[in-house]
């Protein structure tokens, strides 16, 4: 059988990273390169190809309907051939990756489906860090962080997980005493029960029910999504939380006040430098947290 005949590597690689990368000139100092030797090397890969790839306009460079087709082929197969070349290497060591978790979105919806990343991928390993200001830290000692926010800042590869609703959750012994109906009094007489991270959730919760005047006895504050969820079942409170999160707790002490939808001013985010993207470790993450749907 006739050997197909492969496209230049160096070039295959060039358009890759800036895909990536989102900037040739990023992209360019990532290989090395001065940004007109990069343009050649992509325009090699069209000449291979036949195709436009990128349109440029001054120092910007966007990919055409073509780009985004062969991107979407290519890539893909860029990773199984990585991953078929770990696999028969006996010279690779442990992938490690330094990720930045918070409790809750670790012990609901991550670690239940880490098992599935180990078989996929057994070399990589990755120390979990629960600490405070988890943006702050990406690119220093974290190659990466889930984070909830209302969106991250400048200058990081974000990607949204998901979007939520806000709940008032009690226990049930508690929900009997305030009712199936906002009453300002009666709230104004409860403990309520708020993450550290979700600051603005009892506020749109308050706005939505119109009931922005409340002023409760008490805000107990967290920095534990879990310690929340157990405070609210032992009656410490009332807990304004994300319907994700009751959900998925799954308790059945726990009780969701009236039945109103309250969209969340946060979201699950998953944050990296862009630069990191080329980094293997954070490459695999980054690709199976967004096809396993978490």
């Amino acid at each position: 059988m006739p050997v197909r005949r492969l496209p230049p590597l160096r070039a295959l690689e060039a358009f890759v990273r800036t895909v990536r990368l989102g900037s040739s000139r990023a992209a360019a100092e990532e290989l090395g390169l001065s940004p007109s030797a990069l343009s050649r090397r992509i325009g090699n890969l069209e000449e291979f190809v036949g195709k436009k790839l990128f349109t440029r306009a001054r120092q910007s460079m966007k990919l055409t309907n073509d780009g985004e087709a062969f991107y979407e082929a290519v890539s893909p197969q860029l990773e199984a051939l990585a991953r078929a070349v770990e696999s028969q290497s006996e010279n690779l060591s442990l992938l490690r990756l330094h990720l930045g978790v918070l409790p809750l979105f670790g012990s609901q919806r991550l670690f239940p489906r880490l098992k599935e990343l180990r078989d996929r991928h057994p070399l990589l390993h990755i120390d979990i860090d629960t600490g405070a200001h988890l943006e702050d830290r990406v690119g220093g000692v974290l190659d990466a962080a889930i984070v909830l926010s209302r969106g991250p800042g400048p200058g990081l590869h974000a990607v949204r997980l998901d979007h939520n609703m806000v709940h008032a959750i009690c226990n049930k012994e508690l929900a009997d005493v305030v009712g199936s109906e906002p009453d300002i009094a009666i709230l104004a007489k409860q403990t309520f029960l708020v993450h550290n991270e979700l600051p603005d959730s009892f506020i749109a919760w308050k706005h939505a029910l119109r009931l922005d005047d409340l002023e409760p006895a008490a805000i107990d504050h967290f920095d534990s999504g879990q310690l929340i969820l157990e405070a609210a079942a032992q009656g410490l409170g009332i807990a304004i939380m994300h319907d994700d999160h009751m959900r998925r707790a799954a308790d059945k002490r726990l009780r969701q006040l009236y039945n109103v939808e309250v969209e969340s001013p946060y979201s699950y985010w998953f944050i990296c430098r862009p630069q990191a993207l080329e980094e293997r470790p954070v490459r695999l993450f980054h690709d199976w947290l967004i096809q396993a749907g978490l």
